[in-house]
């Protein structure tokens, strides 16, 4: 996929790799951390680099088959196929991400696929999340709005992740860079969420 995006436009696997740098940075530290969606993992060094130990999962097998015919002993991490719509990753991490996976999610699924995100979460963990702007998408590329359905205004996309944590922070990006600039000119939102709720608001 990582292949493809540098045939189609090189700029975009930048972005990619400047969102990487942000989510190895936050998590810098943390012993156990969870990739939900990693498609080919082709960025997860970055964070693996920052990290105790790294675990990875797509829900295509395609793209796993292609990490672990890519793995070799310098850059070896866990990595397996799990739907996260069918339950919960194995195990309890202090760190989870995801990166351009919630806009494919269908708003009727999201609930589910946040909760099951969530049991993985350790309580004093901290989740990140990625996702095109609601605003950015008539300006994106075909390829880009390709299985978009669950894009979000900053606004809704606060609020929809303080039914799942205390604390969240919300941060802009508009190509390569990472700002707390004015939401409605941001092509790309990350939210970084805080202290699970024990009780999660439905």
């Amino acid at each position: 996929m990582s292949g493809q995006g540098w045939f189609d436009d090189p700029k975009r696997l930048v972005f990619t790799l400047a969102r990487y740098k942000f989510v190895a940075k936050m998590l810098s530290g943390r012993g156990r951390v969870l990739e939900i969606g990693c498609a080919d993992a082709f960025a997860s060094r970055i964070v693996q680099q920052e990290v105790g130990q790294l675990t990875a999962v797509d829900f295509d097998p395609t793209f796993i088959n292609d990490v672990r015919d890519r793995m070799n002993d310098k850059w070896s991490f866990e990595c397996f196929e799990h739907d996260l719509l069918e339950g919960p990753v194995p195990g309890i991490f202090d760190g989870v991400f995801l990166l351009d996976v919630l806009e494919h999610i269908k708003p009727s699924d999201e609930h589910r696929f946040l909760s099951n995100a969530c049991a993985s979460l350790d309580r004093a963990g901290v989740m990140i999340i990625g996702m095109p702007s609601l605003e950015s998408q008539p300006y994106a590329s075909s390829i880009s709005r390709e299985g978009h359905v669950n894009c979000m205004s900053m606004p809704s996309f606060k609020k929809t992740m303080e039914q799942y944590f205390e604390n969240v922070f919300m941060f802009s990006m508009n190509d390569e860079v990472v700002h707390t600039g004015f939401h409605k000119m941001a092509h790309y939102l990350i939210a970084l969420c805080c202290t699970k709720k024990i009780a999660i608001n439905k």
